[in-house]
């Protein structure tokens, strides 16, 4: 393959998106910001000189400096990463069109665009049968209207046996968990909604009003799909995602999505993680999805599932769905697969050829106080070491043999760690004995040691699959 990828992040996926330009025999270039100077993903490149390929910008989501470093480098192509630009359908279409065009490795803007509109999602899955939540799939501006969803909503939870029946009442602009309100009774529902709905116009510009019913005992699955320009479209399983922070921040993910062997379900779970691929696999063929993607559902207690959204990035937990893949006995790279599909190549390979075994776990690695919140700690890192072992990797930007100030501006997420066995117990039991020879050092401003979730982690393993 030829040319040259601007990797436009930071961190650990930076460095896994480097490892996979190199396997590809690609050039890479990577951006930094003053905060960012002692990563790795710095350190690992040329900052200064003839064959310097690292550039520090202003800042990670100002566009302009990011183009300016891809033209004046000779750059081809450019990969977002996750978050920041990964999403923003703006961004890729200005990279493709562009007087001097970027290949944007990753679907193409049209379908960031639709499936980034949430409402349009679930409007397109209604109308191709596929289950989303119960409620509305457009923004509703009229209370009288509004309040007889809301009231039919909460009547078929206590038809269906629903102990304590709830909406919630959601602002359509909204994002990030932002205007979202509960009502468990009808009598309290339009104060709720004229508050959500002012609340609404003065945040986003926008009154317009969801209305959904209130999922409480679920389970958070992913679906993972790899497509290529082409129309071929394969799945890599299915990802159980459930255990979160109080923020809905992923920290303990495995795959596949079930497995009875840790919970005793009151539904066939192979049938339904059957069903949320196939669904998943008719949306993509629908929209034409043509890159890597990821497909978020819920499913409830009596294995109902619902389709949340669509990611149209490659994700932070990608690697778990590889690790039970393999291909011509060879677990794939999903990374790597990505960007090859995205410069133009075809897949090259069918569904039946990718055969699934065992159970991999990831855990996110973080200086944070589980008990307070989930609150962030601030300082330097002073010792940092992993075991290595056959049946387990690390991904992270914190240097193993110097000091590392953890930055202020980011979240402080210091690793991914993921271990893959031939049972959910050979995983479990792999996964506590990396973090028990799993070693993190450091200090903050006032001479405290440093706080990290590792225990919380581990205390968390036998939740996995379970409702």
């Amino acid at each position: 393959m030829q040319g040259k990828v601007l990797i436009a992040n930071r961190g650990e996926i930076a460095i896994r998106i480097m490892n996979a330009c190199r396997d590809l025999g690609l050039d890479h270039v990577v951006v930094y910001t003053d905060a960012d100077r002692d990563s790795e993903h710095v350190r690992r490149n040329v900052t200064s000189g003839p064959e310097q390929n690292a550039w520090r910008i202003t800042s990670y989501t100002e566009p302009n400096d990011i183009f300016a470093v891809a033209d004046h480098t000779g750059c081809t192509a450019i990969h977002p990463g996750y978050g920041f630009f990964s999403e923003d359908f703006r961004f890729a279409r200005r990279a493709t069109k562009r007087d001097r065009p970027l290949v944007f490795i990753g679907p193409s803007w049209e379908v960031i665009r639709d499936l980034g509109d949430k409402i349009n999602t679930k409007r397109v899955a209604n109308q191709l049968g596929i289950p989303t939540i119960p409620g509305t799939d457009a923004p509703i501006y009229n209370e009288m209207e509004a309040e007889e969803i809301a009231a039919g909503l909460l009547e078929e939870q206590r038809r269906n046996g629903v102990d304590q029946p709830s909406v919630l009442v959601k602002a359509a602009a909204g994002g990030g968990g932002m205007g979202i309100e509960e009502v468990t009774e009808i009598e309290r529902f339009r104060r709720v909604y004229r508050q959500l709905q002012n609340y609404a116009k003065r945040q986003f510009g926008d009154g317009g009003v969801l209305i959904e019913q209130c999922l409480r005992d679920y389970n958070h699955l992913e679906v993972q799909l790899v497509c290529s320009k082409y129309g071929e479209r394969v799945h890599f399983s299915s990802r159980n995602c459930t255990i979160q922070s109080t923020g809905r921040q992923k920290r303990v993910e495995a795959s596949p999505g079930f497995d009875r062997a840790a919970f005793d379900y009151d539904f066939d779970e192979k049938k339904v993680l059957e069903q949320i691929v196939n669904y998943s696999l008719k949306l993509a063929g629908h929209v034409k999805y043509d890159n890597v993607g990821t497909w978020e559902w819920i499913v409830t207690r009596s294995g109902q599932p619902y389709l949340l959204e669509v990611n149209t990035r490659i994700q932070v937990e990608n690697d778990i769905s590889a690790r039970i893949s393999y291909i011509g006995g060879e677990q794939p790279n999903l990374i790597r697969e990505q960007i090859r599909l995205g410069l133009g190549e075809r897949l090259g390979y069918k569904q039946s050829a990718i055969k699934f075994r065992g159970t991999a776990i990831e855990l996110r690695i973080v200086a944070e106080d589980t008990r307070r919140g989930f609150a962030p700690w601030i300082g330097t890192i002073t010792e940092f070491s992993f075991p290595s072992h056959p049946w387990s990797a690390v991904y992270t930007h914190v240097p193993f043999d110097r000091p590392y100030p953890i930055p202020s501006d980011f979240d402080p997420n210091l690793a991914l760690a993921l271990v893959w066995g031939e049972s959910v117990q050979d995983a479990k039991d792999k996964a506590v004995q990396f973090l028990k020879e799993t070693t993190i050092g450091g200090v903050d401003s006032g001479g405290s040691p440093i706080v990290t979730n590792l225990q919380y982690l581990h205390d968390n393993l036998d939740r996995l699959f379970a409702f």
